[in-house]
């Protein structure tokens, strides 16, 4: 993996390899080595994961087709969505 770093700027060169490094699952399998998981608890840890991917995929899969309403967007800090109520403008 590597993180150019740009003007000297160290600190944001840290913030994206933490965010690529958290992407790719790294710090939840460093905690996960920190003790040994017995077989059947990694058995059991890796079929609920997969459970898990495979609701996330039907779930999209359904938003797709329009069977499910999809899911609502976050607006950016600052902008009002339409039809909002305005606060009263100080005149």
């Amino acid at each position: 993996m590597q993180v150019l770093v740009r003007d000297n700027n160290v600190e944001q060169a840290l913030r994206v390899l933490k965010k690529k490094l958290q992407r790719e699952g790294v710090f939840r399998e460093m905690k996960q080595r920190r003790e040994f998981e017995k077989p059947s608890e990694r058995r059991a840890r890796e079929k609920g994961e997969a459970v898990r991917r495979a609701k996330k995929a039907a779930r999209k899969q359904a938003q797709r087709e329009g069977l499910l309403p999809a899911p609502k967007r976050k607006l950016p800090a600052g902008k009002a969505r339409p039809g909002a109520p305005r606060p009263p403008s100080a005149v």
